[in-house]
């Protein structure tokens, strides 16, 4: 009777596996339109030379890896040896490379990169992906208009603090009380 009851389970799962990260040649955004990668970006992180994301401007880069996402945000380094297993490249705003001047910037934009990634670590810390997902577009909206994240894939955000693509889209119809309409 177990037996029976356990096959009517497996029955009845849906599988959400992703295989490999083919989702990421065509990310749809959420106006429906698909996004275009540009050969460019690319070819500038894999060229092995450093570039800074320009802090003067409300820009950034959602990089894409094997297996997650990082961001890069003004100030930031990218490309170099840092960047060499990029896939793909999401632009967030007007995006604008500066090459560093010196020894000295390319430092401090390394740093800038590292407080980028520790920002996004601490949020991946929190237990449970539903604030995870509404912390990270919390600090995506302080730094960019509301229309400019609302416009990101989910898949983007969901590679970034580690859930599935479809908790992000939960939580964007659901809003912040996520978590009470789940309990019920």
């Amino acid at each position: 009777m177990d037996s029976e009851n356990h096959q009517r389970y497996q029955a009845s799962m849906v599988s959400t596996y992703y295989p490999e990260t083919s989702f990421l040649d065509h990310l749809v955004m959420s106006d429906g339109t698909e996004q275009s990668y540009s050969s460019d970006i690319l070819t500038l992180l894999h060229s092995g030379k450093v570039f800074i994301v320009n802090s003067r401007k409300r820009n950034g880069l959602i990089l894409f890896k094997r297996y997650h996402a990082e961001f890069a945000g003004p100030g930031a380094a990218v490309g170099g040896d840092y960047d060499c297993d990029c896939q793909k490249a999401l632009c967030v705003g007007n995006l604008s490379l500066l090459t560093p001047e010196s020894y000295d910037d390319r430092q401090k934009a390394y740093l800038i990169r590292r407080q980028w990634i520790r920002l996004i670590k601490q949020i991946t810390e929190n237990p449970v992906p539903q604030q995870r997902v509404q912390k990270i577009l919390d600090q995506f909206e302080q730094y960019f208009p509301p229309e400019m994240v609302a416009s990101l894939p989910d898949v983007a955000f969901a590679l970034l603090v580690g859930v599935l693509p479809q908790t992000v889209g939960l939580v964007r119809r659901l809003g912040s009380d996520v978590n009470c309409r789940l309990n019920y």
